[in-house]
């Protein structure tokens, strides 16, 4: 049964990826058409432009595996400093939620004994998770020890519950989100551009010096 499960996955994945290559979809949203056409949608429909970023974000982090970094810039550049990291913020979570359910059904079985064989994601997937699950998803979410679209994916294998793993990675992936977010506003707002920067500056230093500490206390370990 649990390599049925993985079959399946793996079918999906695949089929994915086959529509992906004749459709373009990736390409399409990485390209910027998807920003224009956002960007003229704001003027006429608010409400939609903003239904239709939340949806194709959630779809494109987690269907299409792209970089999260790539919806928080186009979210802070298209509906502002506010609105653009509220709006990347929630899907980025709602995505990593599913995408953690999904590993959790069709992967944990046949999965997780072949990934505490690899020495870094059994120490920090499997072995982390007898300390803390704050800690464990504090350090993965903050030190980039691995992709983040991975790391949903992989907790889902893991033993973590899912209210705490849902709630801290809320939690931790929010200043990363805001610090893009908000960098991209002040890139397209001249008027507000130097203040928004600043901020930006200021959480990407508060993000990486975070990062740093626990990526020091996690070595000590």
């Amino acid at each position: 049964m649990k390599n049925a499960k993985v079959v399946i996955f793996a079918a999906i994945v695949v089929a994915i990826i086959v529509a992906n290559y004749f459709f373009g979809w990736a390409d399409w949203i990485a390209s910027g058409e998807l920003q224009a056409m956002l960007e003229d949608m704001v003027g006429k429909n608010y409400p939609l432009a903003c239904l239709v970023y939340f949806v194709l974000s959630i779809i494109g982090s987690v269907v299409l595996a792209l970089p999260g970094v790539l919806f928080a810039l186009a979210a802070g550049a298209i509906f502002g400093p506010v609105m653009g990291t509220l709006l990347c913020w929630l899907s980025m979570s709602i995505g990593a939620c599913a995408a953690f359910i999904a590993g959790r059904y069709f992967l944990k079985d046949a999965i997780k004994p072949k990934l505490k064989q690899n020495k870094t994601l059994n120490k920090f997937l499997f072995e982390g998770a007898d300390k803390s699950d704050v800690f464990l998803l504090a350090v993965t979410r903050l030190v980039p020890l691995f992709p983040f679209n991975l790391q949903n994916f992989a907790y889902g294998v893991t033993d973590i519950g899912f209210v705490p793993y849902a709630l801290y990675t809320t939690l931790f992936i929010l200043p990363g989100t805001a610090a893009y977010t908000i960098a991209a506003a002040g890139i397209v707002d001249a008027e507000n551009r130097l203040l928004l920067i600043a901020i930006a500056v200021v959480l990407f230093a508060i993000f990486f010096g975070v990062a740093w500490l626990l990526k020091k206390k996690a070595d000590l370990q």
